[in-house]
């Protein structure tokens, strides 16, 4: 799971958060000659609410970033403590506790989320330079051709940001061939494809580094796969197609998406009103709005949205969306911000035509220029679309062919990816994203 890798010390953290949280609440009942015997599930409650709290205000991404800022740092976990006193509080008084539940005493709590902000700055400090030990072996090295390594650099540019660039070399027979690299190699496309490469490797090898292709060295670290690098390497992902002969997972995503989408109607639906009668009362135009895409192997459908935009906003050109859009009406705004436009797209789901995660589809008209500008741009119709992506949940939205062969990149990663611990990350991000309202 080349998903998961990057996001251990995380879970690190929120290990040793819950764990700090446990012992100091088990420390400051003790001083207080209290007993906690009959308090577990509380304690258990509330480390949930620090961890979900501390996902949500981002004092886990922390340590993703390139360079720790501490005023950042301290100012996102004194957010999280104090939003957890509250919500840990408000706890209290809905069981109407009794003076026998000292975990949610003031006397308790205070202290509690007072001594959680500097060991949780403790643990990321510790596990930021762990971490950086642990990584520094193997380091890449990545050989291309002269013509090729412009662009490999603005390519890894485009990542996450706390990665290093590698070495970039040009490809020679006889590089290295007096001194041994210091490091791992990543070959790309280019020197692949040479002639003389085969005993280029096995000089490499044999002095003891692994070589890997530039293409999976981005799957692994970037997480991501340009398709620019993929070249005629398509079949990789042949074996990702959803088509009809489905496999046991396949089935299971197909029931989850039913059971999730019939119950997040139902939830849903109270907002559903309230958001298409506050549309109505802006314009009185339509409420909900059909769009040609393309779906499953190139099929067309009509995706559903709540109207976000004025009246015949496009005419008879396709557009797409850009930051600051005037044609998006003043509830159009707020329902993009939380994605809730994209609610009655659960209808889309029920009927087969989407997924809950998966690439989004794009409309039929861009994709002639998409398909004509970006390589391997339809494999990502090798799946059924989604509610919500990879791409979606680790980029804006497109407003350019440049950002749309960015999107590409992680919807190709997806199909080589996809599982359901995959969709389980991806659902958790997009909750994260309408909760803090961060979408556009």
């Amino acid at each position: 799971m080349g998903w998961a890798r990057p996001r251990l010390p995380l879970a690190v953290a929120a290990s040793l958060d819950g764990a700090g949280l446990v012992l100091l609440a088990v420390a400051i009942n003790a001083l207080r000659q209290s007993n906690l015997a009959n308090q577990q599930l509380l304690l258990l409650a509330l480390v949930l609410i620090y961890l979900s709290l501390g996902w949500l205000f981002g004092s886990y991404t922390l340590l993703k970033q390139a360079r720790l800022r501490r005023s950042r740092m301290l100012l996102r976990l004194a957010t999280t403590a104090g939003a957890a006193l509250v919500a840990s509080a408000l706890l209290g008084w809905l069981l109407r506790a009794s003076p026998a539940i000292t975990l949610l005493h003031r006397g308790s709590l205070i202290p509690l989320f007072s001594l959680l902000v500097p060991w949780s700055a403790l643990v990321r400090l510790g596990l930021r330079k762990q971490w950086r030990l642990l990584n520094t072996q193997p380091a890449w090295q990545i050989v291309a051709l002269e013509q090729e390594a412009g662009a490999v650099g603005q390519e890894w540019r485009r990542g996450p940001s706390a990665l290093p660039m590698p070495l970039v070399l040009e490809f020679s027979p006889t590089l290295w061939s007096s001194d041994p690299p210091s490091s791992a190699i990543a070959l790309s496309s280019g020197v692949v494809a040479e002639a003389n490469v085969l005993q280029f490797c096995e000089k490499v090898v044999g002095q003891g580094h692994p070589v890997i292709s530039l293409t999976a060295l981005a799957e692994q670290y970037l997480q991501r796969i340009p398709p620019r690098w993929v070249g005629d390497q398509w079949l990789l992902f042949s074996s990702r197609i959803d088509g009809e002969q489905s496999n046991f997972e396949q089935q299971l995503k197909r029931f989850a998406d039913v059971l999730l989408s019939l119950v997040l109607l139902l939830l849903a639906s109270p907002v559903l009103v309230l958001a298409a009668g506050l549309i109505w009362l802006e314009d009185g135009a339509a409420v909900i709005y059909r769009q040609q895409r393309t779906g499953l192997l190139g099929q067309t459908f009509a995706v559903l949205k709540l109207r976000s935009m004025v009246p015949e906003a496009e005419g008879e050109d396709a557009l797409w969306a850009k930051e600051g859009d005037d044609r998006v009406t003043r509830i159009g705004r707020w329902l993009r911000r939380t994605r809730l436009d994209e609610l009655p797209q659960l209808i889309n789901v029920l009927r087969g035509e989407m997924s809950l995660i998966g690439p989004r589809p794009e409309r039929p008209e861009l994709e002639v220029k998409l398909e004509a500008e970006i390589p391997n741009y339809r494999l990502r119709h090798w799946v059924r679309p989604g509610l919500s992506g990879w791409a979606q949940v680790n980029m804006p939205y497109t407003s350019s062919v440049e950002d749309s062969e960015l999107k590409l990149s992680y919807d190709l990663f997806y199909l080589r990816n996809a599982s359901l611990w995959l969709d389980l990350l991806i659902m958790a991000k997009t909750i994260k994203v309408v909760l803090k309202a961060a979408g556009r």
